[in-house]
């Protein structure tokens, strides 16, 4: 006979069973790690006429940074609240992150749009530098940063949860918006990076949010129930 103890840690496996496929993470992080490491010089620049006219700002750090915990607050409360959203965002940005990793192992890419040197000297700047550092300037088209940030807006815009929440939707709108610039005033990204996670976010939402999966999960619940009961 199962102690209370075994039957509660099996009740809080089978609530949350459903953010094993959150391990993906793993595979994927080893992939990109090995992209970056190996993508340093032979590289196709991406570079557009926009480019030259966008200036450099070290104050988009702060939305740049943002991005991390915006996309992890999103899955996080989709994965406590709603198995159905959750699945959804899980599908959209890691099928889409895929395709990126895909892209960047066809067809290396880069940019050489960072400044060379600053004209100002502050704690942004700072935190600027220790990003170029620790971040290349390879594998950046499509770019993950605003792909994601279409993901988790598209997110949360879409659940019924937040339907009549005009706040909350208006800031994760404006969140995403600054995350997405944040990459060309930074220097991280080139504009055509932007344009083809924007094409590729569409090519997300119309396979992951325009058909109606909600028989499917109706039914993956009912028989997850029947079986955890037998």
């Amino acid at each position: 006979m199962k102690t209370t103890k075994q039957q509660a840690l099996k009740n809080l496996f089978f609530k949350y069973r459903h953010g094993l496929v959150l391990l993906y993470f793993f595979p994927y992080m080893l992939w990109f790690t090995a992209l970056e490491k190996s993508v340093t010089h032979d590289y196709t620049p991406i570079h557009i006429w926009l480019d030259n006219i966008i200036p450099f700002n070290e104050y988009f750090i702060i939305p740049y940074l943002l991005w991390f915990l915006y996309i992890a607050v999103t899955v996080l409360y989709f994965f406590f609240t709603s198995k159905e959203d959750f699945y959804k965002v899980c599908a959209y940005l890691f099928i889409g992150m895929t395709i990126c990793l895909m892209i960047y192992t066809i067809w290396p890419n880069g940019q050489n749009l960072r400044p060379a040197s600053f004209a100002r000297d502050n704690i942004f700047i700072d935190i600027v530098k220790r990003l170029y550092i620790q971040d290349t300037s390879t594998n950046v088209f499509p770019s993950i940063h605003v792909f994601n940030s279409i993901g988790a807006h598209i997110a949360i815009a879409s659940s019924s949860r937040f339907k009549n929440n005009k706040l909350v939707k208006t800031a994760s709108l404006i969140l995403a918006i600054l995350i997405s610039l944040s990459t060309v005033f930074l220097k991280q990204h080139s504009a055509m990076d932007g344009f083809g996670a924007i094409i590729l976010g569409a090519i997300m939402y119309l396979i992951v949010y325009v058909p109606d999966y909600s028989k499917h999960f109706r039914n993956t619940t009912e028989e997850d129930k029947y079986q955890f009961e037998n």
